[in-house]
C-alpha cells in the first residue's frame, strides 16, 4: 500500500448504526488523527444536512466537524450548479436537506403550473409514495433530467435493512427509458471532490465502507484503496456475487489503526 495521507469513511455502517456509535469505532477514529492522517467523512445519507451529521456524531462520541462531512446532497448542489445552473427541480427525498442544497431552486410539491427541468431524487421514506412516484414519472416523459443523489438499495438500522430509493430509480429509469446521472457514491466526481477538500491523490488515499459496490469498489476505479468493513448493511451473499474485490476486507472500523500500522511496516 502506497504512503497513506487521507482517509475516505463512510458514516451510516460504518462509524454508527442509527447513529450509535459502532464498538471500537470512536477510538479507531481518534488513533487515526493522531497518526496525522486527514479524514473526511463521505455519506450518501440524505435525511440531514451536513451541520446535522455533525451534531449527532458529536453526541455519538466522535470530534468531527461540518466542514470535514461531504453529503450527497451538498454534492449535488455542486453538480447541478455545473451542469444544469438555473434548472428548477422537482425533489423527492425523505428529509430537510435544503441547507446542503445551497442555490438549488426546488419547486414547491404543490406547484402543479411548473415544469421542472429536473427530476431530483434523493433517500427513501414515506414521502415516496404512488402519487409522488407517478408525479416524477410524468415530469420525465415530458422531458425533464432525472438526477439521483446515490443508488442505494438498503441501509442497516437497528431494526435490521431498510428499502432505499435505489429500488424505485431503477422502476423510474425503465418506465420513463431514461437513466439517471448519480452525484453521490459511486461517482467518481463524488471521491473527487472528497480528495480536493483532504489535497490528497487518489493513491495516497483509502477509502473505507460497508457498501461493497458503492463504496468500495467505486473508490478502486477512482484510484484509491479500498476498505470494505463486515458491519452496517455488509452481507456474505453480497460480498461473493460482487463485480470485484476488495483491496481489503476487515471485520469493523476498529481494526482500521491495525491495518494502517501493518501496511507501514510492510
Amino acid at each position: 500500500m502506497t504512503s497513506v495521507r487521507g482517509v475516505l469513511i463512510d458514516i451510516d455502517g460504518v462509524l454508527t448504526v442509527s447513529w450509535q456509535p459502532l464498538p471500537g469505532a470512536v477510538e479507531a477514529l481518534r488513533e487515526i488523527r493522531s497518526a496525522g492522517l486527514g479524514v473526511a467523512l463521505v455519506t450518501n445519507t440524505t435525511s440531514r444536512t451536513r451541520a446535522s451529521i455533525a451534531a449527532a456524531l458529536a453526541e455519538a462520541g466522535f470530534l468531527v466537524s461540518a466542514e470535514e462531512i461531504l453529503t450527497a446532497p451538498a454534492a449535488t448542489a455542486a453538480y447541478l450548479a455545473q451542469r444544469y445552473p438555473d434548472a428548477r427541480c422537482a425533489l423527492l427525498n425523505s428529509g430537510d436537506i435544503a441547507e446542503d442544497l445551497t442555490g438549488v431552486t426546488v419547486l414547491d410539491p404543490a406547484d402543479s403550473g411548473t415544469v421542472p427541468d429536473v427530476v431530483l431524487v434523493g433517500g427513501a421514506g414515506p414521502e415516496f409514495d404512488y402519487a409522488a412516484l407517478d408525479r416524477a414519472f410524468g415530469h420525465l416523459q415530458r422531458g425533464a433530467r432525472l438526477v439521483a443523489m446515490h443508488r442505494n438499495l438498503y441501509w442497516r438500522t437497528d431494526e435490521g435493512l431498510r428499502l432505499d430509493s435505489g429500488a424505485f430509480l431503477v422502476g423510474l429509469e425503465q418506465a420513463a427509458r431514461t437513466e439517471a446521472e448519480i452525484t453521490g457514491k459511486p461517482s467518481p466526481a463524488f471521491f473527487r471532490a472528497a480528495l480536493d477538500r483532504l489535497g490528497v491523490a487518489a493513491e495516497q488515499a483509502l477509502m473505507i465502507g460497508d457498501d461493497i459496490e458503492s463504496d468500495v469498489l467505486a473508490a478502486q476505479r477512482a484510484g484509491l484503496t479500498g476498505v470494505l468493513v463486515k458491519t452496517g448493511k455488509y452481507l456474505p451473499e453480497t460480498h461473493r456475487a460482487a463485480s470485484g474485490t476488495p483491496d481489503h476486507v476487515i471485520e469493523s472500523f476498529a481494526e482500521l489503526p491495525a491495518l494502517l500500522r501493518t501496511s507501514a511496516q510492510e
